[in-house]
């Protein structure tokens, strides 16, 4: 028995970033983080509570992005899904970000402890560079 359940494949790869800014839904506003971004759409992590269904109509201000306008697809702990509607310039400032401002991140997994130079210690303790090869 096959299931149906009317999911769509996303069109466009999204790149995780850290983009703060706020999310308007009528007369409400509530600041919010950008979690990952495509020039289709965007994720979010809602900072307070929002009460707008899926379907509903939301702008999404941010300072490297400036005013994006789109849909909410889903909800879900805090989360918001967003499609950008395709008649908007969201493809446009979408990726002017990805060209000027976006910066990847990658985590430090690890470093060398704190080290004392010289035999009796004499120095000022450094850091150790780190032992990932970048």
């Amino acid at each position: 028995m096959t299931r149906n359940l009317k999911i769509t494949a996303r069109k466009a790869d999204r790149k995780s970033c850290r983009v703060f800014g706020n999310v308007k839904y009528l007369n409400s506003q509530v600041d919010a983080r950008i979690l990952n971004l495509s020039v289709t759409g965007a994720a979010l992590e809602m900072k307070g509570p929002f009460h707008a269904a899926s379907g509903s109509k939301v702008r999404i201000e941010a300072e490297n992005l400036g005013l994006l306008e789109g849909v909410i697809r889903w909800k879900h702990n805090g989360r918001v899904g967003i499609q950008f509607d395709v008649n908007s310039n969201a493809r446009a400032q979408v990726s002017s970000y990805f060209r000027f401002f976006h910066k990847e991140v990658r985590p430090v997994l690890a470093t060398r402890p704190l080290t004392i130079s010289g035999a009796n210690g004499d120095r000022t303790p450094h850091l150790a560079a780190s032992t990932l090869k970048s």
